[in-house]
C-alpha cells in the first residue's frame, strides 16, 4: 500500500513540475516573439525557426549579407 502512495505522490509531483515547466517555456517563446527574436525548433532532426510574425521556415537570410543559411 505504501508503494502505491509513494507513486500516485510522485505522479501528482512530476505533474506540477511539467505545468511549472511548460508555462516557463511559453513565457519564453512569447517574450521572443515580443522581442522579434525567431524560435528553434527541432522536430525529426531537422530545425525550424518560428519568426515573429508566426511563420514557420527552415532557414533565416542573414540580416548583414542576405544570405541564407
Amino acid at each position: 500500500m505504501a508503494s502505491s502512495i509513494t507513486n500516485v505522490e510522485t505522479y501528482w509531483k512530476t505533474d506540477e513540475l511539467m505545468d511549472i515547466f511548460r508555462s516557463a517555456v511559453r513565457e519564453a517563446q512569447d517574450q521572443s516573439r515580443r522581442q522579434g527574436v525567431p524560435n528553434v525548433y527541432y522536430f525529426d532532426g531537422e530545425r525550424y525557426f518560428e519568426l515573429p510574425s508566426g511563420e514557420m521556415t527552415q532557414s533565416l537570410a542573414d540580416n548583414a549579407t542576405g544570405e541564407i543559411e
